[in-house]
């Protein structure tokens, strides 16, 4: 499907499970896109666990090939995630169903910065391997329950996530996948990041009773 985001026609793929309970916005980093492996597996689980998902490349084929630097421009990023976020309701499929983002590598920055733009509509943010640090000052209005997920071989990430914990307005929780890279290739990895966001969604997406995170908090603050 074809989406008009702030005036740029962007490509997505869309997926909806009957009876849906939520939908999750994915957010991909530079060098990445819709068809990125990783997402769509983690966009997979999520859609067995009852969730709607979108995959939307935020950059046309042609800015992509034309300006590497692009890839980088958080704001441009961020508003154009906005721009879909607000087309959401649009889809009756998806009209009144709670949101959540799941954002990778720099998406996930522009993940947070359109979660502190719309704090009414997004209910949960995931992050996979990401760069929140590059969210700036704007990390006060990110109030949504926010899950940043890293590798353990990954400790300048590790760090700047932890960093980033102090600046988030809302509920956090920090979660270290052991043996795992930046990218989460180690036998295994990937489906510990899917098996954490889908009990994150589950639990502040679209509770339901007898929901458990799994213990999967490895450190974790703030204020709901």
């Amino acid at each position: 499907m074809k989406l008009d985001a702030a005036g740029t026609v962007l490509e997505a793929d869309l997926a909806v499970p009957a009876q849906a309970r939520g939908v999750v916005l994915f957010a991909h980093g530079s060098g990445s896109s819709r068809l990125s492996p990783r997402n769509r597996m983690v966009a997979g689980r999520l859609a067995s666990a009852g969730f709607g998902t979108v995959l939307t490349d935020l950059l046309t084929p042609d800015e992509a090939e034309a300006d590497a630097e692009l890839r980088f421009d958080i704001a441009l990023l961020a508003r154009r995630l906005t721009a879909v976020l607000d087309l959401l309701p649009e889809h009756a499929v998806l009209d009144r169903l709670p949101v959540g983002l799941f954002g990778a590598s720099t998406g996930a920055a522009a993940a947070l910065l359109a979660t502190a733009e719309r704090p009414r509509q997004v209910r949960a943010v995931v992050s996979r391997g990401g760069r929140p640090d590059l969210a700036g000052d704007r990390l006060a209005g990110v109030v949504a329950p926010t899950l940043l997920i890293v590798g353990e071989r990954d400790p300048e990430v590790i760090a700047l996530n932890r960093a980033a914990t102090a600046g988030l307005g809302g509920e956090w929780a920090l979660r270290v996948v052991a043996g795992a890279g930046h990218l989460f290739e180690e036998p295994g990895a990937l489906d510990e990041v899917a098996s954490a966001a889908t009990a994150w969604f589950s639990v502040h997406l679209a509770a339901r009773t007898g929901d458990d995170p799994d213990g999967m908090l490895m450190e974790g603050g703030g204020h709901a």
